[in-house]
């Protein structure tokens, strides 16, 4: 079977399953290297340290994937506005109100595998959804998806950006696409000048040290005083900077997937709820969830910093 048709085969099974892009690139050695020591050496990544045990690997696509060849990077769409229903609650991040997206897509991706397996035989590949030692953002770009904003985050000209990126790394060639060559952001400096603790330190920088999701999901010490008052009601992730981005004001779709919809038990619970969370509703109410990530006592210490 031609490349081609290969390449046509995945884009459709990967629009059956959902997905609202994809883009196909050639790994290469990057000049990243530099721009990633430089971040790591401002300790922008805060206590995130396997962004520095990692950055080889991250660098140097080889050093994670020797055989690699093809890149596929997929978008998938997770929005939906439950935040601006809810001004007088908590807030959480739109992306972890439904199912945990790394086992979700995952699926998704080896469903995928099992289709190219049809077609060809001995190939080595790599699932990737998140966790994995890439510059997934980048490879997005080289791939076609879209271009990075001042807020770090990848953003489409069709969808904005609210989706989440993974990726299949194969071992053989495809047919590549373009990369996305325009910065659309423009003069554009909503989300720099709406961040409530500053933590774009500078286009297309951000500064993790001062980052709400940083601060609510993977910092695992308390919140800084002099952040606290700037949380907002954020117990879970962020979405200022996207919330205020025109790609999103003006392109944003909701999502129609039931592993994201919000659930009754967290779109149901008041403030008061919230600060009487126990253990076991905490379990039940996340079961299968994102929000485990930052577990019970990382997520009452957020809900106790916003009181």
């Amino acid at each position: 079977m031609r490349n081609i048709d290969l390449n046509k085969l995945i884009t459709d099974k990967s629009k059956e399953l959902g997905f609202n892009l994809v883009g196909f690139t050639s790994p290469y050695k990057t000049n990243q290297n530099n721009n990633l020591d430089n971040w790591l050496n401002l300790k922008y990544h805060a206590s995130m340290n396997w962004m520095e045990t990692s950055k080889d690997k991250r660098s140097d696509i080889f050093k994670y994937f020797p055989e690699v060849q093809t890149i596929i990077s997929f978008a998938y769409n997770y929005y939906t506005d439950e935040n601006d229903d809810n001004a007088n609650n908590y807030k959480i991040s739109n992306y972890a109100w439904g199912n945990d997206y790394h086992i979700v897509l995952k699926k998704k991706l080896y469903d995928i595998i099992s289709l190219i397996s049809e077609h060809k035989s001995d190939f080595k590949y790599r699932v990737c959804v998140d966790t994995s030692p890439l510059m997934e953002k980048f490879w997005a770009e080289k791939a076609g998806i879209g271009w990075i904003g001042k807020h770090t985050n990848l953003i489409n000209d069709k969808i904005g950006s609210w989706f989440f990126l993974c990726e299949i790394l194969l071992d053989f060639k495809l047919t590549y696409d373009s990369p996305f060559s325009l910065d659309l952001c423009g003069s554009c400096t909503k989300c720099v000048d709406e961040c409530p603790t500053d933590a774009i330190v500078d286009e297309y920088v951000l500064d993790s040290n001062k980052c709400i999701s940083y601060l609510t999901i993977e910092n695992r010490d308390d919140i800084p005083d002099n952040l606290k008052e700037n949380l907002g009601d954020w117990i879970y992730g962020c979405d200022i900077c996207q919330q205020v981005c025109p790609w999103n004001q003006k392109f944003s779709v909701k999502t129609t997937d039931a592993d994201f919809i919000i659930r009754d038990k967290i779109k149901n619970k008041t403030k008061e709820d919230w600060e009487n969370l126990n253990i076991q509703e905490y379990r039940e109410t996340f079961k299968k969830s994102a929000i485990k990530r930052t577990k019970f006592s990382g997520l009452k210490r957020n809900i106790l910093a916003n009181k």
